[in-house]
């Protein structure tokens, strides 16, 4: 399971011209589910993703999680995460998650979220739905995550 989060000002989904979800001050998580993934991968990601420490403190060091600021999530489904380019031009896709699988993982991701008492708000995307995703990037602050840790 990889992830890319992107620390943010206020990000939102918008499908065929209509805004879906928004959030304010926190983490725009974009998931992409590889091939034999398992819940271990989901809690991996899941407990960097909430509890890395990439907001600023009161003497503006990043030192603070999405946890301790009690910030907004947006969560979106992104297969394009597990392409493959190491070879030729075209991105090859045979390592992404089957779609059920994926989206089996990507809505428990979401619930756990939702379950968080200290997540202000949980948005989404649509499992594989074309989506314009708009955002402030803080900083701007983007982290790059796997859970087979590859990178």
């Amino acid at each position: 399971m990889r992830a890319v989060v992107q620390r943010v000002n206020n990000a939102n989904v918008n499908i065929n011209g209509e805004n879906i979800s928004d959030i304010e001050k926190g983490l725009l998580i974009f998931l992409g589910v590889a091939d034999g993934d398992t819940e271990n991968d989901l809690n991996y990601i899941y407990d960097k993703v909430i509890n890395l420490r990439i907001f600023e403190d009161e003497n503006e060091k990043m030192n603070l999680s999405l946890l301790d600021i009690k910030g907004d999530i947006l969560i979106v489904s992104q297969f394009t995460l597990c392409g493959d380019t190491r070879k030729g031009r075209r991105p090859n896709f045979t390592s992404a998650a089957k779609p059920d699988l994926a989206n089996q993982l990507y809505e428990k991701f979401i619930e756990k979220a939702k379950s968080e008492e200290n997540i202000n708000r949980v948005g989404t995307g649509k499992f594989g739905a074309n989506m314009k995703i708009g955002l402030v990037n803080d900083g701007p602050v983007t982290i790059l995550l796997d859970s087979r840790k590859e990178f």
